[in-house]
């Protein structure tokens, strides 16, 4: 059984239809990618899945569970994870009171402490940065802060919405290799990624969004040597 299964979703802003019945899956312990252009509809599928948005048809089953008029709050409960796109920490706030929000409905203060105490071993500098504003961080600290912030809910599924964005060469690398980890270490993982070389390179399978629709889908590995994919996201 998938752990995350999307059915037929159609989502709409006002009279514009953003996703004209979207189906996939996710199999636990995999990491699957969406790729696509801007607009393509990534990012509402994901808010979709987090309660942000609801559908206007369709369904959206997690864990067996039918979660699709479920808010938000609820899903965090329930062991999903969201990455937003832009970060989105809270900068007046210090580096360890926004990890501190990533547990907000965990009410055990011991394995809380536990969590926090292995999402520094995973990212060391938000330990070393523990009492700074994360306001002050670079662009690649915050991200790595709006990812140890969605772990320590301890997510069964993450869901990251372009990680990559804006961020240098290096911090890019290093996002990616920190995916890579999370991924091992047992979280199943749904990726929403501009850097399409990038996102198909770490992951299992993936599905190309187009204008609302899933019009290609497959294994990583075959999806990265196609020749249409090429053309239209790797740039070659």
């Amino acid at each position: 059984m998938a752990l995350l299964e999307v059915k037929d979703i159609k989502v709409y802003y006002g009279m514009i239809q953003a996703l004209k019945g979207v189906s996939f899956e996710v199999n636990e312990g995999e990491v699957v990618a969406l790729i696509g252009a801007n607009g393509a509809g990534k990012t509402t599928i994901l808010h979709t899945i987090t309660g942000l948005l609801h559908a206007k048809s369709g369904s959206v089953f997690y864990n067996g569970k039918e979660i699709t008029h479920t808010p938000a709050h609820r899903i965090v409960s329930m062991g999903i994870g969201h990455v937003p796109e832009g970060r989105r920490v809270f900068s007046n706030m210090t580096v360890l009171q926004n990890l501190k929000m990533g547990a907000f409905t965990r009410k055990d203060k011991e394995e809380v402490a536990q969590t926090l105490e292995n999402v520094y071993k995973r990212f060391p500098r938000l330990e070393e940065r523990k009492n700074q504003r994360a306001g002050t961080l670079s662009g690649g600290e915050q991200q790595m802060l709006a990812m140890g912030r969605a772990l320590m809910s301890r997510p069964k599924l993450i869901v990251m919405d372009e990680p990559s964005m804006g961020l240098s060469p290096i911090f890019v690398n290093e996002i990616f290799d920190i995916i890579k980890v999370v991924s091992e270490s047992g979280t199943t993982v749904l990726l929403v990624e501009q850097n399409a070389k990038k996102a198909l390179s770490i992951a299992n399978r993936a599905y190309v969004l187009e204008t609302g629709n899933v019009t290609m889908s497959g294994m990583a590995a075959d999806l990265l040597h196609d020749e249409k994919v090429q053309k239209a996201y790797l740039g070659e």
